[in-house]
């Protein structure tokens, strides 16, 4: 349930949001799924559309959307240095129109950061999770759905219209980047079609290809066994390869207000990463904030059902 005071703050924000982004409405409409009479509504801090109430999950969408906090956060950004890395990674390729490939560890951040980046730049840059699964023509329908234009019959066509979309967007003033993560899982057809935006959108659109060192690795593979435009788009993106450093498994940035000296031995033994520190963390907090309980090691393997320590 949403207070009055919450939705007053939704508004608030969505109409800030609105300003320093320079989106339209209808943007925010095609993006956040909210139905634009709603959007109208709450932006003019009604809660009522007709006679009907405006239901809490339209506020809740919109808040979502524009990365408004309703709850308390336990997870905070750390100016981690894969943040600094990657982030400036991510600025040359969206101000030049580059292509580039950012390799870093499983847990080191790279999806958290790209979601940072996206949110930072909401109107004219589009995130694709890659899936295991995905073929081809469900890699190119998702950045078709992303950039909201029908969709054509054939590959070929799908890479046309979205290269045309692209291409629209810079004339207008913006600076449109494609960004994919977890691109480890790109088959040999999809790293291809990346060739093929690479050369239709070189200097207009900047592409970020986000993955472990398996992505490295395929490409490799493909590249000694000489497979079909594997060659070709490894020489376009050679030198755009980008590692981001190791990860720091001492977590000091994230451990500053871990008091108990304990628990912060026992993180450091047991999380071989910050994504691992975040799935022990945030749920223990949650629940010590719950109980009223200290935050110690023992509350800790508690929650996660470990063995408890042997005095």
């Amino acid at each position: 349930m949403i207070t009055i005071n919450q939705k007053q703050q939704i508004t608030i924000a969505l109409n800030d949001y609105i300003t320093k982004h320079n989106i339209s409405a209808n943007e925010i409409v095609k993006r956040s799924g909210i139905n634009e009479s709603y959007l109208s509504s709450i932006r003019n801090g009604d809660t009522m559309v007709g006679k009907s109430e405006i239901k809490d999950k339209w506020y809740l969408m919109l808040a979502e959307f524009i990365d408004f906090k309703l709850v308390k956060e336990y997870w905070t950004m750390q100016e981690t240095p894969q943040l600094f890395r990657m982030l400036s990674t991510l600025e040359d390729a969206k101000e030049g129109g580059l292509t580039n490939i950012v390799i870093g560890e499983t847990g080191s951040g790279k999806s958290y950061i790209s979601d940072l980046f996206v949110k930072a730049n909401p109107i004219d840059t589009f995130k694709i999770v890659v899936g295991s699964l995905d073929t081809i023509g469900d890699l190119l329908d998702k950045v078709i759905d992303a950039l909201k234009i029908a969709t054509p019959k054939t590959k070929s066509k799908k890479i046309g219209e979205i290269a045309k979309k692209l291409r629209q967007l810079r004339l207008e003033g913006l600076k449109p980047h494609l960004i994919f993560d977890e691109c480890e899982y790109m088959k040999q057809p999809a790293l291809c079609a990346m060739k093929e935006l690479y050369d239709a959108l070189i200097k207009i659109c900047g592409i970020t290809l986000i993955g472990t060192s398996q992505l490295i690795d395929n490409l490799d593979k493909l590249r000694k066994k000489n497979r079909s435009g594997i060659p070709q788009f490894y020489r376009r993106i050679k030198f755009g390869i980008r590692e981001l450093p190791t990860i720091d498994r001492s977590f000091e940035l994230f451990l500053k207000n871990v008091e108990d000296t304990s628990l912060r031995k026992f993180l450091k033994q047991n999380c071989d990463n910050y994504g691992e520190l975040h799935d022990v963390l945030v749920p223990a907090m949650k629940e010590a904030d719950r109980t009223g309980k200290e935050l110690t090691e023992e509350f800790v393997r508690t929650i996660l059902g470990m063995p408890k320590m042997i005095a």
